[in-house]
């Protein structure tokens, strides 16, 4: 095991980052290319990802065992997952249920024209939740891969979503029924490996909760590289959800643009993005898991796979520290200042309506030739972002500055 640098930026367990076992567990396989790295135990996950410093570890069902394992050997696999769990310190806070893989869903799960297999991707999904329970899991997500087209004369959209819709109140009415303690995220993405998947974006997803029987357990698991596929910005998109009370779980990696699902690791391609996607986390007061929903390059051999994982925790931890220090910047207070005594006081109160503020407010002459010569300094601040981004603003230099001006 190679020895890491200790700074401030080493993932520590109260960082909350976790990882999916099919992340780390990644073989390097692809439409054109087989497996390239040996498989890497759960167990052995578990304790690697435990000393690099992660929280947790999560998973889908069929990420501790084959779909057509036996009873007594899925029972030795838990056995063993749970005493690694335990020994390291880990946690599992979110599970999930493969819905993708098997040939079975090649039409879809809960949107399958096989009425049969809509059966079964329910009767899979509880078995799933159970196992989270069992595991201590309190989030659920679920990812509808396969639910989609190719073909929209092969299937009426309005039935699917209402097969989708039916699902997922099963799947609700099972968890308040049990009283169980878990919640759902559901998660987006616009194509791939569908033509085109129902529900694409983050947006789509917060409309639909809106039409289930039990929303307020249902929420979102936005992920970086399916919003930046649909050329979104996702720091939006988590703006929106947060804003809604709706942001249960996150999947942070990082995608070039225009390509197919990439799930770089995370802050390699979008650094600035990723540094406001980092800071509304953080300043909104987000204390979900942090999960990494990412692999490592097809190049890189079992070493290689830790490197990535601990550059993914200590990405996040520096664009942390750089949003502090950015926030801290005394002339990037001065111009956000600037900026907030130029525009005046809410001298009409457009928080809230009232009869006399509308009457008020429709009288009033606005001198829009005046408004519209006003700059915003945003050229002065966004190059103020870029420097703190590559290191030549550090907090050290901002200070020297602050006393130089003093």
């Amino acid at each position: 095991m190679p020895k890491y640098s200790i700074d401030e930026f080493t993932p520590k367990k109260e960082d909350r980052f976790t990882f999916g076992l099919w992340t780390v567990g990644n073989r390097g396989r692809d439409p054109f290319g087989d497996v390239v790295r040996d498989a890497i135990s759960p167990t052995t996950i578990v304790k690697r990802l435990s000393e690099l410093g992660a929280y947790g570890v999560n998973l889908h069902d069929n990420d501790l065992g084959p779909i057509d394992a036996t009873q007594a050997e899925h029972n030795k696999i838990l056995g063993e997952f749970k005493k690694a769990l335990n020994d390291y310190g880990m946690k599992v806070p979110m599970t999930t249920v493969s819905l993708f893989y098997h040939p079975v869903f090649r039409d879809g799960a809960f949107t399958s024209s096989d009425a049969r297999i809509r059966a079964y991707a329910i009767q899979k999904t509880l078995h799933a939740i159970d196992l989270g329970v069992e595991l201590g899991s309190e989030i659920f997500v679920l990812w509808g891969g396969r639910e989609g087209i190719e073909v929209d004369a092969g299937k009426d959209a309005m039935e699917a979503l209402k097969w989708y819709r039916e699902a997922v109140n099963y799947l609700t009415s099972y968890v308040t029924d049990r009283k169980l303690n878990m919640k759902f995220a559901l998660e987006a993405k616009p194509n791939e490996p569908r033509g085109d998947i129902y529900l694409p974006t983050t947006g789509h997803m917060l409309a639909f909760i809106e039409t289930l029987d039990h929303p307020e357990i249902v929420g979102v698991n936005p992920e970086v590289a399916h919003e930046h596929m649909s050329g979104l910005n996702f720091y939006h998109s988590i703006a929106q959800s947060i804003d809604a009370g709706k942001l249960f779980h996150i999947d942070l990696n990082d995608q070039k643009p225009g390509r197919y699902d990439q799930d770089l690791r995370f802050g390699s391609e979008n650094i600035k993005p990723m540094f406001f996607l980092v800071k509304l986390l953080e300043e909104s007061g987000y204390s979900g898991p942090l999960h990494f929903d990412a692999h490592a390059y097809r190049s890189e051999d079992e070493e290689g796979v830790w490197d990535f994982a601990l550059g993914c925790m200590r990405s996040y931890n520096i664009l942390k520290s750089k949003a502090k220090s950015f926030a801290n910047d005394a002339e990037v207070k001065e111009i956000l200042a600037v900026l907030a005594k130029a525009g005046g006081n809410d001298e009409f109160s457009l928080d809230r309506y009232s009869s006399v503020g509308a009457t008020k407010l429709k009288d009033h002459n606005f001198d829009i030739e005046h408004l519209a010569k006003r700059g915003y300094g945003y050229e002065r601040l966004d190059q103020l972002l870029f420097e703190h981004l590559i290191g030549v603003r550090s907090g050290f230099a901002v200070a020297k500055q602050m006393v130089a001006a003093k």
